[in-house]
């Protein structure tokens, strides 16, 4: 049993749909699922509005990030065995809220006893993506980072993550994210109109997550348009003399990344869990935008 979209378009495309358990191919993984995280690229592939950069299959399963348990391995398979418990993003072409699906073994990991199966499925996307980025940035302790979108899921693992290089955090999110932005350590500001004036003075660096003009006024209090780096609009963030995130999604971050989980550095902030038969319901809670932190839906 799989959850997807039949045809792109709104929520009304989505469904449940049986598919058949896939067979691993060389260096992939057979994964049952225990849990997927859900992200705001899952219903923006659904609305059709990723078609360039991420085409489908009709009808297509949603979700790109998972944890569970190897339930087979593919040839020249070495590292990971039966049994194994992992994380890690799903292979081109399928899809992790399903029972089952592909992971190729250079973007997966194995889970650490310490995390459980909800946070670790957190982690590929949105932790991952802003590890990505702050490494990118390589910003020195002492500076000073604006996070554009600083309440979700991505922006939350960018707050922590910033703050363990000891860097100081400015967090743009909206009041109802105020608390969870003030409460990892960083200095809120409201978004909304006239972003720049509220910012306290000058910043080394933008990592954006919204796009529009929010973006385009965060460009005005950054020292160096070159520390601008965006996921919101990465197009407009090199209009400005920045760039775009290189999300690498490989075993190597993903390692590092739950690392930082097991050591208490990260907390995933998982904020809601639904079962796999409201998962509907998750990627809703996600397209609505009001929600701080990670969703997730526990399948197995």
């Amino acid at each position: 049993m799989a959850y997807g979209f039949s045809e792109y378009g709104g929520p009304e495309t989505q469904q449940f749909f049986d598919v058949p358990t896939p067979s691993p191919g060389p260096g992939q993984l057979l994964v049952a699922v225990h849990a997927a995280g859900v992200n705001p690229a899952d219903w923006k592939v659904r609305a059709g509005t990723r078609k360039d950069t991420v085409p489908v299959t009709l009808p297509a399963v949603l979700g790109r990030e998972v944890a569970g348990v190897v339930a087979e391995i593919g040839p020249r398979v070495t590292d990971f065995a039966v049994g194994d418990a992992v994380f890690g993003a799903t292979a081109t072409g399928y899809g992790g809220y399903t029972e089952h699906t592909l992971v190729n073994t250079a973007s997966a990991v194995h889970k650490p006893d310490t995390v459980s199966f909800a946070d670790a499925a957190t982690l590929p996307v949105a932790a991952g993506t802003a590890y990505d980025a702050l490494t990118t940035l390589d910003l020195a302790p002492g500076s000073r980072l604006l996070v554009v979108g600083a309440g979700g899921g991505v922006g939350v693992a960018a707050l922590q993550l910033a703050a363990a290089r000891d860097v100081t955090v400015i967090g743009v999110a909206s009041e109802g994210k105020r608390e969870v932005v003030e409460s990892l350590g960083a200095t809120w500001v409201a978004s909304g109109p006239g972003l720049a004036d509220r910012v306290p003075g000058p910043v080394d660096a933008v990592f954006d997550l919204v796009g529009g003009d929010a973006l385009a006024e965060a460009a005005r209090v950054v020292a160096d348009p070159a520390a601008i780096i965006s996921v919101g609009d990465p197009l407009a963030a090199r209009d400005l003399g920045g760039s775009g995130v290189e999300r690498r999604r490989t075993s190597a971050v993903f390692a590092q990344v739950a690392a930082l989980v097991a050591d208490g550095t990260l907390d995933p902030r998982v904020a809601h869990r639904f079962p796999f038969a409201h998962a509907g319901d998750a990627l809703a809670v996600v397209e609505s935008g009001h929600t701080s932190g990670k969703v997730v839906i526990e399948i197995g």
